[in-house]
């Protein structure tokens, strides 16, 4: 019954035609603006452009060979995860890469950057250690690597929100736990 009213006062109220004009911007009333919530800071935050810093201004290909621009993962801090396929050290990671993901993935981006060997291992390594939640790039020609001159395998490069590096090297498991939570404190 009241999806039949909602329809019904719908249709009466035009809505879903194309109006006769161009509508106007109106300003609401001094007391409906007065009574407005204000934007709260962490959306005004999201709503203000981000600045890309050159840390993030590289692209490549993921492993399904999608085009993948850095510049999206602007103003959030973010894990660049450098990995081969036939590293047991990388492998020993991946558990805590995953979790850390599902955790925090929303505060922050987690990159997979996978060289030293061929594609098809690096999906393998992919399904294998379930790290699908993780974006990861092909990068078997060591561009990416050697931007952030990165020499071995299983090495991280830690971002702040603003594109600084805060870390490069390796972390075990609690390190990387605890540069992850003080990034998204």
């Amino acid at each position: 019954m009241r999806r039949a009213l909602l329809a019904a006062v719908l249709l009466l109220a035009g809505c879903g035609s194309a109006p006769s004009e161009p509508a106007a911007f109106v300003d609401p009333p001094p007391s409906a603006a007065a009574s407005s919530p204000a934007v709260p800071p962490s959306a005004a935050e999201s709503l203000a452009p981000v600045t890309v810093p050159a840390t993030l201004k590289f692209s490549g290909r993921t492993l399904d060979g999608a085009a993948f621009d850095a510049t999206t993962l602007a103003g959030k801090p973010t894990i660049l995860w450098f990995w081969a396929p036939w590293c047991a050290t990388c492998a020993s990671e991946a558990q805590s890469i995953r979790d850390l993901q599902d955790e925090y993935g929303s505060r922050l981006n987690f990159l997979g950057i996978a060289g030293m060997g061929g594609n098809k291992d690096m999906h393998q390594f992919v399904k294998d250690l379930e790290v699908g939640n993780v974006t990861h790039l092909d990068d078997q020609a060591g561009r990416i690597w050697k931007k952030f001159k990165i020499t071995e395998q299983s090495l991280y490069v830690v971002l702040d929100r603003t594109g600084r590096v805060v870390t490069t090297g390796y972390l075990d498991d609690l390190q990387l736990t605890s540069q992850v939570k003080s990034l998204v404190a």
